[in-house]
């Protein structure tokens, strides 16, 4: 049987269409660093540049039914990750001509899709996060709510540190698994490390 490293763009296509988690990864990994450096050369910005890449693959994943491409792969994508460049910049030239004191609702520049993608997340997070035993979910919530360090977390609980990060572990552990029930573990993982997600599954 033929490896999916092995299929042309359109047969990855096909399979994607099809709910094929696999398919989606190939071309993730076939096309992100090409992205990531018209991105980066046109933001000159690294974190930003794979918050644009990371975009666009969350798009490909919520319409991977509904996806069509005209021409090829590389033409679709290198047209979403303009338009994703576009937006940047945008929002940057209107922070640049705001007047003082004013503040720029940076969700205005988001996707519909995106932002219930990004909802959907965070109420997976809190169902998951209620699951818990009482004492993580107690270690977890002075971590990630109160932003109490380990050290301060043991001294509160009467609990040793190494009792602290096990229970932190153990609620991380919980969460990733929920969240790759709605999405690849792909874009799961580089979710939790964007700034979309940091503040509750920033490792201590």
């Amino acid at each position: 049987m033929e490896t999916l490293k092995n299929l042309s763009d359109t047969e990855l296509i096909h399979l994607l269409n099809r709910d094929h988690r696999g398919a989606f990864t190939e071309i993730y990994t076939r096309y992100w660093d090409k992205l990531l450096a018209v991105c980066i050369n046109r933001l000159g910005d690294e974190q930003e540049a794979e918050e644009c890449v990371q975009d666009v693959f969350t798009s490909l994943w919520l319409r991977r039914a509904d996806v069509v491409v005209k021409h090829t792969l590389n033409t679709y994508l290198g047209a979403a990750i303009k338009y994703q460049v576009i937006k940047r910049l945008d929002l940057r030239y209107l922070k640049r001509t705001q007047l003082a004191g004013e503040v720029t609702d940076e969700s205005t520049v988001d996707s519909p899709e995106l932002a219930l993608f990004e909802k959907e997340l965070m109420a997976r997070i809190e169902t998951t996060v209620q699951a818990l035993p009482e004492k993580c979910r107690m270690v977890y919530r002075l971590s990630r709510d109160e932003g109490k360090s380990n050290k301060e977390i043991a001294a509160e609980l009467g609990i040793s540190e190494k009792t602290v990060e096990g229970h932190i572990t153990r609620a991380l552990s919980d969460i990733r698994n929920n969240l790759s029930a709605v999405a690849p573990a792909i874009i799961v993982s580089h979710w939790i490390h964007s700034f979309k997600l940091v503040v509750w599954l920033s490792v201590c």
